[in-house]
Parts: C-alpha cells; sequence; structure tokens
C-alpha cells in the first residue's frame, strides 16, 4: 500500500463517518446538542461553496477526457450521486415548503436548482452508463480483465 492509498484511505473514512453520516442523517435537535450551531452561519455556506469548487474541478478532469474520447465514468458516478442526493435534498424541502418564505430569487433558484440536478442526474446515467456511451476501446480493455 502507497502513501497515496494512506491518505485518501483516511481521507474517505473520516469524512464518511464524521461529516457525511453526521450531516446527512442525525436530526437536526441531536447535531444541536452535539454543538454544533444552527446552519444559519456563513460558514457553513463556505464549506459547501468550497465542496461545489471541488466538484466542478472533478467535472473538468471528466469533461477533458471525454474531449479526448476517453469515457470519465469515476466523475460520471460522482454526478450521479452529488446531483442526485441533491435533487433528493430539494424535492423533501420543497415538498415540505422549506423555502416557501425566502426572497423571490432564492427561491427561483431552489426550484430551478431541483430541475437541473434532476436533469443532470437522468442525463448522466443515460449518457454516462449506457454501454453505447463506452468506447470501444475502453470495452475492449474491460472484457480482457
Amino acid at each position: 500500500m502507497n502513501s497515496l492509498t494512506i491518505v485518501l484511505g483516511i481521507k474517505i473514512v473520516f469524512t464518511a463517518l464524521l461529516w457525511c453520516i453526521l450531516l446527512l442523517l442525525f436530526p437536526e435537535s441531536l447535531l444541536i446538542q452535539l454543538g454544533l450551531p444552527e446552519p444559519s452561519t456563513m460558514l457553513f455556506l463556505r464549506l459547501l461553496g468550497m465542496a461545489y469548487l471541488a466538484l466542478v474541478v472533478g467535472y473538468c478532469f471528466g469533461l477533458s477526457e471525454s474531449l479526448k474520447g476517453g469515457h470519465p465514468l469515476n466523475i460520471v458516478w460522482v454526478g450521479i450521486i452529488s446531483n442526485g442526493g441533491a435533487c433528493l435534498i430539494l424535492l423533501i424541502n420543497g415538498i415540505l415548503k422549506i423555502w416557501q418564505d425566502w426572497g423571490l430569487l432564492a427561491q427561483v433558484m431552489m426550484w430551478l436548482s431541483l430541475a437541473v440536478t434532476g436533469g443532470i442526474t437522468i442525463g448522466l446515467i443515460f449518457t454516462g452508463l449506457s454501454d453505447s456511451s463506452v468506447p470501444d476501446s475502453k470495452k475492449s480493455n474491460e472484457a480482457g480483465s
């Protein structure tokens, strides 16, 4: 096992256990009991913005590979999970009318984000996972392994 494998493994475990499970699955009351502030602080928005920036960098690598005729399957899966999960969260919150009292522009941004993340998820599933989207050279390499 090389050093990069160790660093990536630590990053995955730490992020999944501490942040993904905590922030996605724990109820708000428990998060507050743990000492986290209610999400009105700009810190969480800045962290979210940084996570989005990291996704954009990954998508740029995927776009570059696709433009060269490759098939960035890893990036496709990242996009499906990211956009599909965001779409589901937005859909639930839209149904619950969480943002109905927000300003008009913010509401439009949320509904537009719901539509776009849903469309991107569907697009990635049908264009990124379909057998016809994988270049012939990649199919032959996968068949040989």
